[in-house]
């Protein structure tokens, strides 16, 4: 059984992302065939956790959806009825008391909050499960590496959970940084990508994140793209390797601060990506599109799997801050990328 931390409460944070290239092949049922790759770079907006001792019981609460719920006797066997948005809270808990602490409960209350709602396409809700497991692992003294806290995270969401969803999010979490990710049948690889400090101020310069003000259910749009590449339907599969061969592209683009290629590979995977489901786009994303290419735009595409969330534009930094007050005006939620190199980290409060 693992032993407890005396502190008197663990938090943590780990960041949201931004998908630039290769999205849709970090689903199983294409990378275990095929080979996924991915280059996603992690952003300063954060899922955030404190786990803290409590003698009700275990408890969890969601400060962005004003909800909690307190199960005075946990049994492991026993499936809750929970607020969908603490359901996660109470998967993770179930999973590491399981592995770590031999099933043997301990009283503790865990709150959390995100800077991006979930179905914003920024990879919230696997962030999240990444935050609370850093914090469990910190507070327990567990000892797990990035790696490790990648697939527990993989595991809980996507198999644990049933909610349909890809493998880039809980890597880009846990590592943090711009990341080119190899997901094969048996392993993953993350190969972190340094690029030249000027050409990072330049594209944080130009990258403008903006809320459609929808946010949809992720799992929705990748079951009907699923079925679509399982059946050949719309030639998913072709758009799919497209979007893969894309990320290759992307990558050679950001070592080689070549941003007119970073340009015409962003407008390429939102038209592939587009293709392979009608539930990607809408009319609110399209005409958003529209109203960004007006005001100076050079690229854009939706962030994570679409139907809604956040729209990734690009714009020469001549134009970026028309863009921006322009978009302002349609969604306060709209704001320049400033990447982080740091993933998930915890720390001790001891007052």
């Amino acid at each position: 059984m693992i032993n407890v931390r005396q502190s008197l409460k663990v938090r943590s944070r780990a960041p949201l992302r931004i998908g630039l290239a290769g999205g849709g092949t970090d689903l199983a049922g294409y990378y275990k065939k095929y080979g996924g790759f991915i280059l996603n770079a992690t952003i300063n907006k954060y899922a955030y956790c404190e786990i803290s001792r409590d003698d009700k019981g275990l408890t969890a609460i969601s400060l962005d959806y004003s909800k909690e719920i307190n199960i005075k006797n946990f049994n492991q066997h026993e499936k809750y009825d929970v607020p969908k948005e603490l359901k996660l809270h109470i998967e993770v808990y179930r999973k590491i008391i399981k592995l770590f602490n031999h099933n043997k409960n301990f009283n503790c209350k865990i709150t959390t909050c995100c800077d991006a709602p979930i179905g914003s396409g920024l990879g919230s809700s696997s962030t999240l499960v990444v935050s609370i497991i850093k914090a469990f692992d910190d507070l327990m003294n567990i000892g797990l590496d990035d790696y490790e806290i990648s697939e527990l995270a993989y595991e809980i969401e996507r198999i644990d959970c049933g909610l349909n969803g890809g493998k880039q999010d809980q890597y880009a979490a846990a590592f943090g940084g711009l990341n080119f990710i190899e997901f094969k049948n048996d392993k993953t690889i993350v190969n972190p990508l340094k690029i030249k400090d000027w050409f990072k101020w330049e594209l944080e310069s130009s990258l403008i994140l903006h809320f459609t003000g929808l946010s949809r259910s992720s799992a929705d749009v990748i079951k009907d793209q699923t079925v679509n590449e399982e059946t050949c339907k719309n030639n998913t599969l072709d758009y799919l390797h497209k979007i893969k061969k894309e990320a290759f592209i992307m990558k050679e683009a950001f070592l080689k601060c070549d941003k007119e290629t970073i340009i015409s590979s962003l407008k390429r995977s939102w038209e592939y990506k587009s293709s392979t489901s009608k539930k990607v786009t809408n009319k609110v994303i399209e005409e958003t599109i529209k109203l960004g290419y007006k005001y100076g735009a050079e690229a854009a595409k939706v962030s994570g799997a679409g139907g809604g969330g956040f729209i990734l534009f690009f714009a020469p930094p001549c134009h970026s801050i028309k863009l921006l007050n322009r978009l302002r005006k349609n969604s306060s939620e709209t704001f320049f990328c400033s990447f982080t190199e740091q993933g998930a980290q915890s720390w001790n409060i001891y007052q």
